[in-house]
């Protein structure tokens, strides 16, 4: 039977895209930043998953205001990453993992929530980064696993509740765990924590809250459900909104959880970023 080993949260912002392809690790703007990662990395060499679920919102490539799905799941053979304008270098394609895509649809169609099936997904930097935090070199690191993007509506009001977020990694938990193959699946939440990008509150970042959600995501995600959307604009900024896919991967990590490792640094591009790595306890 499938297992989940863990879940791993990190900012998706395209500047880090372009500080890797800089190779700027030690530039005293960034370092504190990725000096998160190697821990992490450490430990899915360990571990080495089978496949990764990255859950991240398109920007407008998959996706526009026009059509925006509230949870969209890959099930393609390979993902290919385009140019969105940033001056990110284009990689090649990340394989896919279509059977166990399908199986998750099924399951959670089933389970009742309402999912847009992608047979073909180009992929934008809200999933490329983290793949290339997690994996350097990614797609063609030698230990890159299977991946299947979920895309999350983060960006066109209304937007689905933290509630409603994480009972979908619930749902996206019970699908996962009776694929019948023995394989070990990690979750990506991905997404800055506060952080606006326009309009008067340009630069607002909240530590305090984006503190109180990394600890209470651990030791009770059940309290963070009953944050309402306006009050997560309040309190997070227009685009910490995005804080809804670290719920969708805790709610498919199961009761408890075991905190390996985080780091929480700021500003990046006018954004927080917190970066955590949950170890599956049962």
């Amino acid at each position: 039977m499938a297992k989940i080993i863990g879940g791993i949260t990190t900012s998706h912002i395209p500047a880090i895209g372009n500080a890797i392809a800089n190779e700027s690790f030690e530039d005293p703007y960034w370092k504190s930043f990725f000096d998160g990662y190697p821990p992490i990395r450490e430990w899915l060499a360990k571990n080495k998953p089978d496949v990764v679920i990255n859950i991240y919102n398109d920007h407008g490539l998959g996706f526009f205001l026009d059509k925006m799905p509230t949870f969209a799941i890959g099930a393609a053979l390979e993902y290919q990453s385009e140019d969105e304008g940033w001056g990110i270098p284009a990689l090649g394609a990340f394989p896919g993992a279509p059977e166990l895509s399908w199986h998750i649809i099924e399951g959670m169609v089933a389970d009742e929530f309402d999912i847009t099936s992608c047979q073909e997904l180009a992929v934008d930097h809200g999933f490329v980064v983290p793949m290339q935090l997690f994996w350097p070199g990614a797609p063609n690191n030698p230990d890159m696993p299977l991946a299947i993007p979920i895309s999350a509506n983060t960006v066109q009001h209304p937007l689905p509740t933290l509630n409603r977020a994480y009972n979908f990694g619930k749902s996206l938990r019970k699908a996962i765990l009776s694929y019948p193959e023995d394989i070990k699946v990690v979750v990506l939440g991905t997404g800055g924590l506060s952080h606006q990008l326009d309009g008067e509150r340009a630069g607002f970042i909240n530590k305090e809250f984006d503190r109180m959600c990394m600890e209470k995501i651990v030791t009770d995600p059940e309290a963070l459900t009953r944050i309402s959307r306006r009050e997560l604009v309040e309190k997070a900024g227009a685009q910490g909104t995005e804080f809804l896919m670290w719920m969708m991967m805790r709610g498919a990590l199961g009761a408890k959880v075991k905190p390996l490792h985080q780091n929480y640094h700021i500003p990046i591009s006018n954004t927080a970023a917190g970066t955590m790595l949950l170890e599956c306890t049962a």
